[in-house]
């Protein structure tokens, strides 16, 4: 049996196979971004329902607690130092009420997907707790810089739910870095650029572009340093 040989017109032009390779590169350089748009997406709403968790959570802790809010000394360890309002400081204290266990190896909700800072930078958690709610709202009043967040610690004041004039508009815990749309020298809620995922003292989930935000006692939208503690408004400006 002899082998049959390709007859005329069968076989790829160089210009056709040419043709192909340009077709199939246009198609990939159209398909990519929406991909990459869709996982950014993804993304998003996992961290959402991330800080949907914790808030619940954080109400477990609030009706074991006389309604008052994860209150302690700064800083709450030593070498390295960790202040309450890190990942690494409230976890302590709201993590049982999430999952038994939870630490830098088993984050459960505490690390959001699109967080783009190695695990060890943070201790794998992407979420920040606001300082007004352990100090009074003199007390965030006194201060004027990123600095009074992790420097000379106030004495803490125990507050409650009560306290807080717009649950709506007060952050209560939120993304630390903008996770889900780059942001050049991104510095946390130390910086007006980005945007990020917050849980509001109400309970609800928002995504707030940092222009959004209303400026803090440092001139940043810093939840940190709300003007006016509980009594202030973070969002809408």
């Amino acid at each position: 049996m002899s082998c049959r040989s390709p007859r005329a017109g069968e076989a790829f032009t160089l210009v056709e196979l040419l043709v192909v390779v340009g077709v199939i590169s246009l198609l990939v350089s159209i398909m990519l971004p929406g991909l990459a748009n869709a996982k950014r997406i993804s993304q998003r709403t996992v961290c959402a329902s991330n800080l949907h968790q914790i808030g619940l959570a954080m109400e477990y802790y609030l009706d074991d607690h006389q309604r008052v809010y994860p209150c302690a000394q700064d800083p709450v360890s030593a070498a390295p130092f960790y202040w309450l309002w890190m990942g690494r400081g409230w976890r302590g204290l709201v993590g049982p009420y999430i999952e038994a266990g939870i630490d830098k190896d088993n984050p459960s909700v505490l690390f959001c997907p699109g967080d783009p800072a190695p695990g060890n930078k943070y201790e794998s958690t992407s979420y920040a707790y606001s300082m007004c709610y352990y100090h009074s709202d003199e007390q965030i009043d006194q201060a004027g810089t990123p600095a009074d967040c992790y420097t000379n610690p106030k004495p803490a004041v125990s507050r409650s739910d009560k306290d807080v004039a717009n649950p709506h508009g007060k952050t209560l815990i939120g993304e630390w870095t903008s996770n889900h749309k780059p942001a050049s020298g991104d510095n946390g809620w130390w910086c007006w650029e980005g945007y990020r995922n917050f849980l509001m003292a109400s309970g609800t989930v928002i995504c707030l572009d940092a222009t959004d935000m209303r400026p803090a006692n440092d001139a940043l939208p810093d939840p940190n340093l709300t003007s006016g503690g509980l009594s202030g408004t973070d969002w809408p400006q």
